[in-house]
């Protein structure tokens, strides 16, 4: 079995916790994050990780409104339909929102916006797989795993930001 181990990073929204399982970034979650693991299922903490040094680079430039997309690679443990569902979620345009209808429509499961609500809310790694993009239907902003503030900050700081041609 691959190891797991993190590092806790501060933040414009406060500290994230960022999981990496071998080369691969498994995890990002928001102090108080609803759906969160225990934290001893990440593993150890470590100084230093050059996936996850490379992920707060990446955050770094995200919150300057540097960065609009992630380059990062990425392994989500989930059901098929969670997969297809955070996989779809990254296809959200940056500053864009769509509705949780519009994301089971485009997924090609246009009946399914409550499962598609309910996968969106276990998106292990947050903001990179940007589950914040999605509202309710007439803009509403429902619930978010790391709590509304922080959700209209981050959508806020993309809709703040003129996107990079």
């Amino acid at each position: 079995m691959t190891t797991r181990h993190l590092i806790t990073e501060p933040t414009p929204i406060g500290p994230l916790t960022l999981v990496a399982e071998g080369d691969f970034l498994t995890g990002l979650y928001m102090a108080s994050h609803r759906h969160q693991p225990e934290i001893d299922n990440f593993g150890p903490r470590v100084q230093s990780d050059p996936l996850l040094l490379e992920t707060r680079r990446q955050l770094e430039e995200y919150f300057a409104g540097e960065r609009t997309e992630f380059d990062l690679p990425l392994k989500s443990h989930g059901t098929a339909f969670q997969q297809v569902v955070w996989q779809a979620l990254r296809e959200i345009p940056y500053g864009q929102t769509w509705s949780y209808g519009q994301l089971a429509h485009h997924i090609g499961r246009p009946s399914a916006s409550r499962a598609v609500g309910l996968a969106n809310g276990r998106n292990p790694i947050s903001i990179v797989v940007p589950c914040h993009r999605v509202i309710g239907s007439g803009g509403s902003m429902t619930g978010y795993g790391g709590g509304i503030e922080r959700k209209q900050w981050l959508l806020g700081l993309e809709r703040a930001v003129p996107a990079l041609f």
